[in-house]
């Protein structure tokens, strides 16, 4: 049985590395909870599924910029000093959040701010977290160290929004966003523990340093002539912005199954349960040698369950119900807990594959391009299907059931064309690793 369930190697042999886990499970239970929270704010305040998809738009923008420079910072400064500094800046923007309920401003404005904000540093912040972590454990234990990773963001994608979601509902946002602001102030201390991760770099490269933009082309140029790497974020856009259905969700709650922001929180529970029942068994992924052509299979997997999705919208209709739709609720859950099973498997491969084809000095540049890919793709594809709704016909059960019926048909086409033209990914094998 041991075999089977999640190895827990990492925790027990590195230190730093558990500290890092700690804090880091903390920050995006907080965080989750935000998203939640900032979703179904703006969507009480303008019930349109397009704000909340605009969302993605001030998440997206500093992202990119940040992610890709964020990642130049990593490879030239002590990682833990920029982890740290980059996460002061992001709990400053949840305490923004939280005066802004507590005032009952009602401005969605300042919430567009306070996410552009903390997008931006996060975008500097992941990067700095994913680089130190090949330095914390062995090459033989980073699919163990990552599955550990994607099981504690996973426990926090179905606590997260769930708990935010139960706490709007009972008490309001003002403390929705507090909580997130004291749990991020615990994340801040674990970042603090660990020691100094200086980016490892022959002496020619510490006496002339290449920074700045230029750094970040040299990423680009690595990237260009390193197929099977690319393969990974191209495989994870394929799915977050072609089938991500966030922004479904609370008019899904509102209008069509019943229950509002608490079945919002159960919509994206579900997906994170899946993920987390995936990845509690995942002690047999160590030994999967064939990884890319598991990264194929499980992406397509992802499409498949968002398709299903929307099919139960579908056969549910547009009803306005009084109570919640009890049938609907469980053939909605269990088409993304499937959804969700898949792409926690395809997350823990895809990151091995990066960190181990990756010199350790290109780890934060590489680091900051899965960044824009990992963070970025899902708020492209809140903003995709939001506007894919609005433009089918809006808030009704042919629209929004359409919308992830024809992003999850997408998705796997895209697996299918994305294999064709780089054949060679389903043939990466983990013992002999080739970028």
């Amino acid at each position: 049985m041991a075999r089977v369930l999640v190895d827990i190697t990492p925790l027990r042999e590195s230190a730093p590395f558990r500290r890092l886990w700690w804090g880091r499970g903390l920050a995006v239970v907080g965080g989750q909870l935000t998203v939640m929270a900032v979703a179904l704010e703006i969507y009480d305040l303008t019930r349109s599924t397009f704000m909340v998809g605009l969302l993605g738009v001030f998440a997206l923008v500093p992202l990119v910029i940040m992610g890709l420079y964020g990642g130049s910072l990593v490879d030239h400064h002590d990682r833990r000093t920029v982890a740290l500094i980059s996460g002061l800046v992001m709990w400053g923007a949840t305490i923004g959040l939280a005066i802004e309920a507590w005032l009952h401003m009602e401005n969605i404005w300042i919430l567009y701010v306070m996410v552009f904000i903390q997008s931006g540093a996060g975008a500097v912040n992941a990067p700095a977290r994913g680089a130190i972590i090949p330095r914390l454990v062995s090459r033989e234990l980073l699919p163990a160290a990552n599955a550990l990773n994607a099981s504690v963001w996973t426990i926090a994608l179905m606590v997260g929004p769930l708990i935010g979601s139960v706490l709007v509902a009972a008490f309001g946002y003002k403390i929705a966003y507090t909580v997130d602001v004291i749990t991020f102030t615990a994340s801040l201390y674990a970042v603090l523990r660990l020691p100094s991760v200086r980016p490892l770099r022959t002496e020619e490269e510490e006496t002339s340093p290449v920074r700045g933009w230029r750094s970040v082309i040299d990423g680009f140029a690595f990237l260009s002539t390193r197929p099977n790497i690319r393969m990974t974020f191209f495989m994870d856009i394929a799915a977050m912005v072609l089938a991500q259905p966030v922004a479904l969700f609370p008019a899904v709650a509102s209008d069509m199954i019943g229950g509002g922001a608490t079945t919002a929180g159960w919509l994206a529970a579900f997906v994170a349960f899946g993920s987390v029942v995936a990845l509690i068994f995942s002690g047999p992924l160590g030994r999967i040698r064939r990884q890319g052509l598991a990264v194929a299979v499980m992406v397509a997997g992802w499409g498949l369950g968002i398709l299903g999705f929307g099919v139960v919208l579908i056969m549910v209709g547009t009803t306005h119900p009084d109570t919640v739709i009890l049938w609907a609720l469980i053939a909605a859950g269990v088409c993304l807990a499937f959804a969700g099973a898949c792409d926690a498997v395809s997350s823990v491969y895809r990151n091995v594959i990066l960190q181990s084809a990756t010199p350790d000095k290109l780890q934060g540049r590489l680091q900051g391009i899965f960044t824009v890919t990992v963070a970025g793709g899902p708020n492209l594809g809140r903003l995709a299907s939001g506007t894919l709704a609005k433009g089918l016909g809006g808030i009704s059960a042919v629209p929004l059931g359409l919308t992830a019926l024809i992003g999850g048909g997408l998705c796997i086409l895209a697996v299918g064309a994305l294999t064709r033209v780089t054949p060679k990914f389903l043939k990466y094998d983990s013992h002999h690793p080739q970028p």
